[in-house]
């Protein structure tokens, strides 16, 4: 099932969801985002920030000095830039009912993904309106990133954003993040950049996050034909998964997922799955039961393992949950 199918899981459980997702990521996270999260580094959460502290630091460089006749008009911070270009009026309106808008006058440096009007026109109606100012908030920093990452320096991957939540980037085609295409980038402000683009992020769920990151075709339809899509989705849920990548099933014999009953399906899944949120520095080594009341071995020497598995992605956080990111396929 493709990731607009399972947006229809969304909208309702963003609602639901977004009280609680203003910091439900993990404090102890780097600050670098951009880039790989490898598991077998720490855990995770080393991956991608050589390239994104350079870029940032590349794009801090410059810019400072005025000519000598001072005629150069002063840049203007990430809110005065995104009235000035008269598109975004919704963004703004947004960013000050939810007194965002000193925050993002800051020193940053700050990336924002910025929706346009047309952007937010294709919500149904009355969405904005319905959302709390918590909720708002949540949407709101769920577009913008904690340093400054022009076009160049993207790469395809998770990426935290201010709200603690991930989204992902992909550059082939040219650089979109979640169901988002970037339509004008590297708008430059004096206390980051402005990426435009052209559908408003809402934060994803668990389901709806592994059909963003688009390595889980396998895994989606899997978790469908079992009938977990729904229990995966639920707002209230706090799970966290061990997700097989569609190269991880690749390596099974052929044949294998197609021959499992509804039950036996349904079983497989369930053990990769944990009844509570688990990041990766909360992982200790030894057993670890999982929803369908089998244990599954955490190993953390030489990287993090899951049985035989090893954890190439961790900590991609959600609205309802943690996925890791696996190389095998767990059997119980």
């Amino acid at each position: 099932m493709n990731t607009k199918t399972f947006a229809r899981h969304g909208l309702l459980a963003v609602v639901l969801a977004l009280g609680g997702a203003v910091g439900c990521g993990d404090d102890n996270d780097d600050d670098s985002i951009v880039g790989d999260n490898n598991g077998g580094n720490n855990g995770g959460n080393n991956g991608g920030n050589n390239g994104d502290n350079g870029a940032a630091n590349a794009g801090n460089n410059g810019g400072d000095e005025t000519d000598a006749g001072g005629d150069e008009e002063a840049p203007k911070d990430i809110v005065d830039t995104a009235v000035a270009a008269g598109n975004f009026t919704v963004l703004a309106g947004a960013l000050e009912k939810a007194g965002l808008i000193d925050a993002l006058r800051g020193a940053g440096p700050f990336t924002v993904f910025a929706p346009t009007d047309a952007a937010f026109a294709k919500l149904p109606a009355g969405t904005l309106d319905a959302l709390t100012k918590e909720q708002l908030t949540a949407v709101l920093t769920y577009h913008a990133v904690a340093a400054e990452v022009p076009s160049s320096a993207v790469k395809a991957g998770p990426v935290k954003m201010l709200n603690g939540l991930s989204a992902f980037l992909a550059t082939e085609g040219g650089v979109s993040i979640n169901n988002a295409k970037v339509t004008t980038a590297d708008v430059e402000a004096s206390n980051g950049v402005i990426h435009v683009i052209d559908t408003v992020l809402l934060p994803p769920n668990l389901v709806q996050a592994a059909g963003y990151a688009g390595s889980f075709t396998t895994l989606i339809g899997a978790v469908t034909k079992a009938g977990l899509a729904d229990a995966l989705s639920d707002p209230a849920a706090t799970l966290t998964v061990f997700a097989p990548t569609d190269a991880a099933f690749d390596n099974l014999p052929a044949g294998t997922v197609a021959g499992f009953s509804d039950d036996e399906l349904k079983a497989v899944l369930t053990y990769h799955v944990v009844p509570s949120k688990v990041l990766s520095t909360d992982l200790k080594a030894g057993d670890v039961t999982t929803l369908n009341g089998k244990a599954v071995t955490v190993s953390l020497t030489g990287g993090v393992k899951v049985n035989e598995s090893n954890v190439v992605i961790a900590d991609i956080v959600t609205t309802n949950g943690i996925i890791h990111v696996i190389d095998k396929v767990l059997v119980p």
